[in-house]
Parts: C-alpha cells; structure tokens; sequence
C-alpha cells in the first residue's frame, strides 16, 4: 500500500471518529433534555419520581381509567370559537368529518391534500356507545342530580353535550399541526400575557421569523404568574409528548401503526432544535405532574367519607373502583413536597379567571380529538387547583352529610383523575424515549 493510499485512509478515518463523536455528542444531548438531579418544588430527584411513578403510580392509575365511572367524560365539541373563525382540518358538526378545502383540489396540491385527509381522519371523535351505557347515562345523570352540588359547570347540562369513550379516542397524534394549532397555544401563552421572555416561540411557524416575539422578562413575572407559566408549559410539554409517544408511523391496507417517533421527540425537546427550552420544557412536566399529586394527596379525605361513591349503577364495582382510587390516594402521601410557592398564592380568583379563558381557548381546536383531550386536561388542573385552594374547607367536611364548603361533580372527579393518568403516562413515555435514544448510540 502507499503513503499517499495510507494517509487518504487515515484521513478518512479520522474524519469518520470526528463525525462519530459529533453523532454521540448530539444524542447525549437529547437524552441529557430528559432532566436530572433534585427538582426545587420537592423534596425528591427526578430518579425517585421516576421510579415512583413507574412502579407505584403508573399501574394503578391505568387500571382505574378503564373502570367505567373514569372512561366516560361529558363534553361540548360543538360550542363555536369566541375569538375567530374556525379554520381546523375537521367539523365538529354531528361528529363528522368534512371534506378537504376546495381550494386544495382544485390546485391539485397532492401533499397538502393528503395530509388534509389524513387528519381528517385522525382527529375525527369515535362516538360509538352501546344502548346499554346510553340508558345507564340516564340513570347517571338522575343520581348525580339527587347529589347537593355546589360547582355545578355551565357545559355539563348543554343540550350539545355529549358522553365520550376515552378508551375508543386515545390522544395521539392527528395531523393537527401548522398555523391553526399554533394559534391557540400562542393565545394561551400571549393573550394571558404569563409568558416569559427567555421563552423562544416564534411569530408564526410558516414564516422565516425575523425575532422573538416576547411580553416581559421571567424575572418581571409575578410569583402567580410565574407558577401559573410552568402549568401550562407542563401542560404543552405533556401533550406533545403524548404525540411524539402514539405517533403515525405507517398506514398500509387502512390500518395504522402506531408508536414512538424519535426524531419527532428530538425536534419538540432537543436542547439545540429548541434553543435550551426542551429541558425547560421536561422540568415543568415534572412541575406540574407534583401539583396535580400533591392535589390527589389533599383530596382525599373527601372521597374517604362513607357519603360519597363512584355511582354506576353496580355497585360491587363501583366499591372496587372506589378502593382502588383510595389506594393511589395512599401511595401519593409517600412523596414529600415543598411547595412554598402554592402555599404563598392567595388568587384563586384570579386562577380561575384564567383557566376559564383557556377553556374558551379550547373552543377554537379545529379537531375533534385534540379539542376533547384539550378540555379534559385543562378541566382536570382547574380541578387539582381548585383542591390545593380549598385545603381548610376539605379539612372540616362532615362525614354524613354534603358540604357546602366544597364539592366536586361527576365531570370534574373524572376529569382530575384521567388528567393525571395523562402526567404520568408522560412521564413513562419519558423513561422509554431516553432507553431508546441511549439504544440508538
């Protein structure tokens, strides 16, 4: 062999090292955004809480939401966006799914037609339910109005709204994507003006941004509004992950298959693609999976009481169900909390104000699937907050008899609990994106 031949091949070689260690580098960047270390807002590491819910939480939860009283939830899909034309991918309409634009066929634009389709498709809302359980909605609904309810939701008597099978409508992803999508999360985060300024978002996803578009340093913000930031980027990390976890690899002969997709995850947390804000992102997820368990460990003497049941109708499983949710009530006591910032916040009001406003926000979903799991979430951390704001009146509920302090509808019970089963089906996807990141070094 010649020097020439040899020193192209070590050149070669070096090259290809260099490439290798710039490969590694970046996947241990990935899966360093999966966070480490002690979290401020508890006196555990993300090792602990991971481990915790794994093998403690995670099991429990999933059994309860395919219990019959957890996997039906009322919702309006039908209410009108208050804030602008609707302009989704599908009509929420008598749970059909409209046509494609006209404008796309007839620019003959095939790629943008497809994927039309596709989340058409995707998004449109499974609405089969058995006669069986419509008559056992009835009965439902007679018992829940015998109840003395005190927070009864404007949505839950609308004539519109309607019960829907969580198990037959996973949240996974849809298509739903591109400057509809992005308004919404962008009126949550902007028109409720709590988001910080070291937060990069740009103007629009479909146009080259020429900046930031930003309201106030995170410095300037408030201790609420702080807070109140960090739930909803939970929030919108939380979902994204269940998308990036239940994504649509194929589709061959009409029948989808469905599963993580690595690169998705990368684009929505790498610390590169996201200019430092994926890590930011997971930290808040794990902010607010705390809160809504710390929301579980304060609520439950209130389902302790002899008083209250999970009403079905059978009422052997309506005590299995009730058991077992006092279980997970248990297990939530093992963590230890330090939340000196939710014991200093005096504005539920204001928090309620808020929340609401996002509820509206939800409205404006242009697809079916993504607006129910939308409502249901922000349902179910309204809900855990409205607990954390009412520890003195659970404290002194009677036993025997409902009390006017404080109450929670059927709506609300179902939306707290398949929320959190949401957090923590979050923070398993997690533990399984990092073993398959580590797996592809």
């Amino acid at each position: 062999m010649s020097q020439g031949v040899r020193r192209a091949g070590a050149g070669q070689g070096v090259a290809a090292a260099v490439q290798l260690l710039v490969t590694l580098s970046f996947l241990r960047s990935v899966v360093e955004a999966q966070v480490t270390g002690v979290l401020d807002d508890c006196l555990c590491d993300i090792d602990s809480i991971d481990n915790f819910n794994t093998y403690k939480i995670f099991p429990k939860i999933k059994k309860l939401q395919e219990r019959d009283y957890f996997r039906y939830y009322k919702v309006n899909l039908k209410r009108p966006c208050p804030f602008w034309a609707e302009d989704g991918h599908c009509s929420i309409k008598d749970c059909h799914v409209e046509p494609c634009p006209e404008y796309l066929k007839m620019a003959n634009n095939t790629k943008e037609l497809e994927d039309c389709e596709q989340a058409n498709k995707l998004g449109a809302i499974n609405s089969t339910l058995s006669n069986q359980s419509k008559e056992a909605f009835i009965d439902w609904a007679r018992y829940d109005d015998s109840r003395d309810h005190f927070c009864e939701l404007d949505d839950e008597r609308s004539p519109a709204a309607q019960y829907v099978d969580l198990l037959l409508n996973p949240e996974r992803y849809t298509g739903y994507k591109g400057t509809s999508a992005w308004r919404v999360w962008n009126s949550i985060y902007e028109e409720n003006c709590f988001k910080p300024r070291s937060v990069y978002r740009p103007l629009n996803p479909l146009v080259p941004s020429r900046g930031r578009f930003f309201i106030c340093t995170f410095s300037c913000l408030c201790l609420e509004k702080r807070v109140f930031y960090k739930l909803i980027s939970g929030l919108h990390a939380s979902i994204n992950l269940h998308l990036c976890a239940n994504y649509l690899l194929e589709e061959t002969w009409g029948k989808p298959s469905w599963g993580p997709n690595i690169k998705e995850f990368k684009r929505r947390f790498d610390p590169v693609e996201t200019k430092g804000e994926g890590p930011r992102r997971l930290k808040n997820l794990y902010f607010l999976y705390l809160i809504e368990l710390r929301a579980l460990s304060k609520v439950a003497p209130y389902f302790e009481r002899s008083i209250v049941d999970l009403y079905t109708g059978n009422a052997e499983e309506d005590a299995d169900t009730k058991t077992l949710l006092l279980n997970i009530f248990q297990d939530t006591n093992q963590m230890q909390f330090n939340f000196k910032s939710l014991i200093r916040l005096k504005i539920f009001s204001e928090f309620r104000l808020h929340f609401k406003n996002i509820s509206r926000i939800m409205d404006c979903v242009g697809c079916d699937k993504c607006r129910l799991w939308g409502k249901l979430q922000t349902q179910g951390l309204g809900t855990a907050l409205k607990i954390l704001f009412s520890e003195k009146e659970i404290q002194k509920l009677p036993e025997n008899s409902p009390s006017k302090g404080f109450q929670l509808t059927r709506q609300e019970i179902v939306a707290l609990l398949n929320a959190f089963g949401r957090l923590s089906t979050s923070i398993r996807d997690l533990q399984n994106f990092k073993v398959l990141l580590q797996h592809s070094r």
